[in-house]
């Protein structure tokens, strides 16, 4: 085993949209030197591994980032070792104040032949798949609330207010007291009114078709992971889009060790700075999945009422 591990070079990779600035650390305690930048494509990732080596003697790693996982399925696809990384686990010198790609590059080889790096998990292509469905339905929900605000601050700024017999903002009801009942004379005025009317109801068809889209990829999805988010909606406060949320980001409830490093990977764990006898917690840290944070936090607040039990007679 250990000849094995000495025969291994150690790639370390900053990946960009359009470049790899590539790095290799050589066996045992060889030399870490910069191979030069390649384009990010798939035929010059395959000319630098047929020009590495054997691809079973090549371990590669680069930072998790917004060129996602394409760069993972292409080394695997080639036979080589791949690992993404934690970006905010990376060992960083306070000192340090220059970053350059090749820097960066060779310092990902340097401390992955070391093993100071810590990997992410990587889901597989399904979860991969339904996790963007629903970011998509969040943007969708927050694109909501900002064409909501937009046409809520109009009226009010031109003292339009909805009768007190709408309890409920934004309901059928009153998105047709607002198509019915609130006009202006001024045609600049009334085009405006429009278009924030269209989009609050343009983004309203968006919702649902995306809705709509989760729950067919749902019934689509391995019987494994649909047994995992019928079981999650059990729980008060989570239901279907929520269950299949926290299946999706999390993917392995197992590789946790337990519900502290489950709430820490979420970023639900408190801030502290103890020192000698003195400790200090403060506010939760927000340090990880901001997605799976948000559901948990929406079922924690769902979950302080008492259930309501409907009798079928």
């Amino acid at each position: 085993m250990k000849s094995v591990m000495n025969t291994i070079r150690n790639l370390g990779l900053d990946v960009h949209a359009n470049t790899i600035e590539v790095a290799i650390a050589e066996p045992a305690n060889g030399e870490v030197r910069s191979i030069g930048m390649i384009p990010n494509r798939e035929e010059s990732i395959r000319r630098l591994i047929k020009k590495l080596g054997p691809p079973e003697q090549l371990r590669a790693c680069y930072e998790a980032g917004p060129t996602g996982y394409v760069l993972y399925w292409q080394l695997t696809a080639l036979g080589v070792h791949c690992d993404v990384i934690a970006p905010s686990l990376i060992p960083r010198k306070p000192g340090d104040k220059v970053k350059t790609d090749r820097r960066d590059a060779l310092k990902l080889a340097r401390c992955y032949r070391a093993g100071d790096l810590t990997p992410c998990w990587v889901p597989d292509a399904t979860h991969e798949a339904l996790r963007d469905l629903i970011r998509a339905r969040e943007a969708a929900k927050r694109d909501q609330q900002r064409a909501r605000r937009r046409l809520a601050t109009f009226l009010l700024r031109h003292g339009k207010r909805r009768p007190d017999s709408l309890k409920t903002a934004w309901s059928t009801h009153h998105m047709k007291w607002i198509k019915s009942a609130v006009h202006f004379d001024l045609p600049a005025l009334e085009a405006t009114l429009c278009d924030y009317v269209h989009e609050v109801e343009h983004v309203a068809l968006r919702i649902a078709r995306l809705d709509q889209a989760i729950r067919e990829a749902i019934a689509a999805a391995p019987e494994r992971m649909r047994e995992v988010i019928q079981a999650l909606q059990a729980l008060r406060g989570i239901a279907e889009i929520g269950a299949a949320t926290l299946a999706s980001e999390i993917v392995e409830f197992s590789r946790f060790r337990g519900a502290k490093q489950l709430m820490g990977y979420s970023g639900l764990v408190p801030s502290e700075y103890s020192s000698g006898r003195h400790r200090y917690q403060g506010s939760i840290t927000k340090t990880g999945n901001a997605h799976l944070r948000r559901v948990l936090v929406e079922a924690a607040w769902a979950y302080q009422f008492r259930p309501c039990w409907v009798v079928i007679c």
